[in-house]
């Protein structure tokens, strides 16, 4: 048998003061009187299971410490894609209004640029009523008015995909068309681009070299 002090058997049992007292109460450990010092007896066959206890015991405690540990590295990298994602998502947005933007910056010059060229023609054709000779009739006053009004609408752009099934093409004569415009369109003056759509002017540019 062992001697040793409550304060050693309690670190021994890994447990307080108090524990080994209420175990010695309960007979689960045999002590002695030495030298007027209660001491407490440990069989050595039992320190040494103990030992093994606790041994086992350091060693699920560090098994623990080490997936908690890797729990961890796991959940900052998890966080780490969530805040790329989300970094990634708001750019994409950005993007996309840019991109709506610039659309409609391009479609409102369009119209600009056509109403500067009705505004053009409206005017040539003013200065050659004026410069007529012969007195018209308000009969004629109105038809060429009309006819005016005529050239004035049908001056705008018309989507190409429009303007083919207006013709009344067939679906692999009009697919044909459409990818010669396609081509043509990054170097033609006649061709309007606006994001993935073909826009022509059939009244103001003759297209016969592509249809």
């Amino acid at each position: 048998m062992k001697k040793v002090s409550i304060s050693e058997a309690a670190e021994h049992f890994g447990v307080s003061k108090e524990a080994i007292h209420n175990r010695i109460r309960r007979g689960s450990l045999e002590v002695v009187i030495d030298n007027g010092v209660k001491m407490v007896l440990l069989n050595p066959a039992k320190v040494k299971r103990v030992t093994k206890r606790t041994t086992a015991s350091k060693t699920t405690s560090q098994n623990d410490e080490r997936y908690y540990k890797l729990l961890q590295e796991q959940n900052e990298k998890l966080q780490e894609k969530v805040e790329k994602l989300e970094s990634e998502t708001r750019s994409l947005r950005d993007q996309k209004e840019l991109m709506l933007i610039e659309e409609r910056k391009k479609i409102e010059q369009i119209y600009r640029d056509k109403d500067a060229q009705l505004k053009q023609v409206l005017n040539t054709l003013s200065t050659q009523f004026m410069l007529t000779q012969a007195p018209k009739s308000v009969e004629e006053e109105i038809a060429q008015t009309v006819e005016v009004v005529e050239v004035v609408e049908a001056s705008k752009p018309v989507s190409l995909k429009k303007y083919l099934k207006s013709k009344k093409f067939s679906e692999k004569k009009s697919a044909k068309i459409k990818k010669r415009f396609t081509k043509a369109a990054s170097n033609d003056e006649r061709i309007i681009t606006v994001g993935s759509k073909l826009y022509i002017d059939p009244v103001k540019y003759d297209y016969s070299d592509l249809l």
